[in-house]
Parts: C-alpha cells; sequence; structure tokens
C-alpha cells in the first residue's frame, strides 16, 4: 500500500502549487475582468521581481537548514545606502551612468557583506540563524532609519530620471526587473538540481552529521548560502530603488515574510533537505496575485495581506508535516 500511495504523494507536492496558482488566475479573471489584461500581467511579474531574486536565494538557505529574517531590513539598508552613496557622488562627477554603476557596486558589495556577515556568525560563532537574523533586521532597520534621520532619503531627480529605465525599460514589452528575475530562477534550478553545492545544500539540511561524515564541507556550504542571499537582496534592490526613488524604516517591510511563505509554498522543507527553486517561483506569484486581487477587488481589505500571507505560512508547513506523518 505505501509504495501504491507513494508516487501520488510525490506528485500532490509537485502539481499542488501549481494547481493553486491555477485557481487564484482563473478567480481572479472572474472576480475583475482587467486581472488578465497585459498591463496588470506585467506589471504583477514586475512587483513580484523584487520578491522573487530574494526568494531563489532564501530557497538555498533554507534548503540547507537555515533561515533569514533580515532581508527586508537589509533590502532598506543597501536601498538607503545607494541612495546617499549616488547623491553625494553628483557633485563631483554630474548626473550620469558612471554614478548609477557605482550605485549598483555599492548595493551588491553591501549585500555580498551583509549575507557573510550572517554566515559568519552562524557558521563560525555557531549562533543560531534565527538569533543573528533577528538581530540583523533590527541593526538594519534602525541604521537606515537614522540615515534618513527618521524621514526619507530621496534620490536626485535628474539620477532618478536616468535612472528610471531600470526598473521601467525592458525589451519586447517585458521590463528589466521580469527578465532578471528570470535569470536568476534559471540559474538556481540549475545550481539546486545539477551541481554538488545544491546537493549538498539538501544533504545539510537533512541530516548535518551524515553531510559532515559524507565530507561535505558544512560550514563553507552554509556561509555560501548566506553570501548568495545577500548579493541577490543587493540585486533586488538595484532593481527596487528606480522604482520610487527613496528608501525610508518603511522600505522592504514584510519581504522577509513573503520570501519565506514563498519558498514554503513552493514545497521546500522548512526544516531544510529538499529544496525547489521553480517552486518557490510559483509561491511568489501565488503571493503577488493574492495581493494583487485585494488592490482589484472589494472582497477583502488590502490591508490584511500580511495577516494572509501569515496563515498560508501556517498552512503550508501544517500541510508539510501531515504529508510526512503519512
Amino acid at each position: 500500500m505505501s509504495d501504491a500511495t507513494a508516487p501520488r504523494r510525490i506528485r500532490m507536492t509537485v502539481i499542488g502549487p501549481i494547481l493553486a496558482l491555477v485557481l487564484l488566475v482563473v478567480a481572479g479573471a472572474l472576480m475583475n475582468p482587467n486581472f488578465l489584461g497585459w498591463d496588470n500581467v506585467t506589471n504583477v511579474l514586475a512587483r513580484s521581481a523584487f520578491i522573487g531574486i530574494i526568494a531563489v536565494g532564501m530557497t538555498f538557505v533554507i534548503t540547507a537548514g537555515g533561515l533569514d529574517l533580515s532581508v527586508g531590513s537589509m533590502a532598506a539598508f543597501i536601498a538607503g545606502l545607494m541612495i546617499l552613496v549616488m547623491n553625494s557622488l553628483v557633485p563631483s562627477m554630474g548626473v550620469g551612468i558612471p554614478v548609477i554603476l557605482v550605485g549598483m557596486a555599492v548595493a551588491l558589495l553591501a549585500g555580498l557583506a551583509a549575507g557573510l556577515l550572517n554566515g559568519i556568525l552562524i557558521t563560525r560563532l555557531g549562533i543560531e540563524a534565527f538569533i543573528v537574523t533577528l538581530g540583523s533586521m533590527g541593526i538594519y532597520r534602525s541604521l537606515v532609519t537614522w540615515l534618513a534621520d527618521g524621514g526619507t532619503l530621496s534620490l536626485d531627480f535628474a539620477l532618478r530620471s536616468l535612472y528610471q529605465p531600470v526598473y521601467y525599460g525592458g525589451i519586447f514589452g517585458i521590463t528589466w526587473p521580469i527578465i532578471v528575475f528570470a535569470v536568476v530562477v534559471v540559474i538556481g534550478e540549475i545550481v539546486m538540481r545539477s551541481t554538488a553545492f545544491g546537493r549538498h545544500c539538501a544533504a545539510i539540511g537533512s541530516n548535518e552529521q551524515v553531510a559532515k561524515y559524507s565530507s561535505v564541507r558544512v560550514d563553507r556550504v552554509r556561509l555560501t548560502t548566506y553570501a548568495a542571499l545577500g548579493l541577490l537582496v543587493g540585486l533586488a534592490t538595484i532593481m527596487y530603488v528606480p522604482r520610487l526613488g527613496s528608501a525610508s524604516s518603511a522600505t522592504g517591510m514584510l519581504w522577509e515574510l513573503e520570501a519565506i511563505a514563498a519558498v514554503i509554498i513552493g514545497g521546500t522543507v522548512l526544516k531544510g533537505g529538499f529544496g525547489r527553486v521553480w517552486g518557490t517561483v510559483i509561491g511568489v506569484l501565488i503571493l503577488t496575485l493574492i495581493g494583487n486581487l485585494l488592490n482589484l477587488t472589494d472582497f477583502v481589505s488590502p490591508y490584511l495581506n500580511g495577516a494572509i500571507q501569515g496563515a498560508i505560512i501556517v498552512l503550508a508547513v501544517v500541510l508539510q508535516r501531515e504529508g510526512k506523518a503519512r
């Protein structure tokens, strides 16, 4: 009996998120005729790109048995740092692409450094990931509030106009955030499925001691997952800043919740041991479509979006535990 039912369970874990996404799309089309319009679809995909890029990195962290609660605050701090650096360069370098390139480099380096710091504290000092990233979440959020003096950091207007095509521009009607998101997903799926690093992440999350006995460099692999996540947070911030041209203490709020929710909805096991990048993409789309539906309809207040996401996380974990129990 168990052998006969095993394929069905595996198949349901695969098609479950896909089925949920299809049902959500059908419901949205029935509730609002503009839901499947090209403008709305591209808007949904572009807005999902920020969380999606981060969620791909989060997939590797969680697969390896880790967790990062700081990504939203990290993005806010990186955005504020980017804006301050670019604004400070305008008087000497003028408004031009070199200033934007410097800002992008700062974002990537700051994200990498933040990810490495989290990883070092977790792997070298042996502090729990929950404690480290909870602490860094508060630190980054406070730092961006301090940098903005409690208000908002705004990018130089002329520089913002030059930078805007990074978010609003694209090719063949597809904006750059969507393209970058797609590239990150393809690379992430290949790394997860076809490289030793992806297999090592799953081995560590499944059983760390067995992975050590199998000559897997656990600390190095885990450190790399946090560094890669930080780098992807920097990349997502590069795509995000030209959208509004500002940063404040509210920037990136609940991004960590959305990223973790997307990963869990997509089928990655919260305790580690198994990860699915393409499932994370479906999870991101589900969450973004829910938020989009709340904005397009009056069925439920959009202010309840965070509550719905939290409930989805709990439900997804419960379903994972029930599946294991069976």
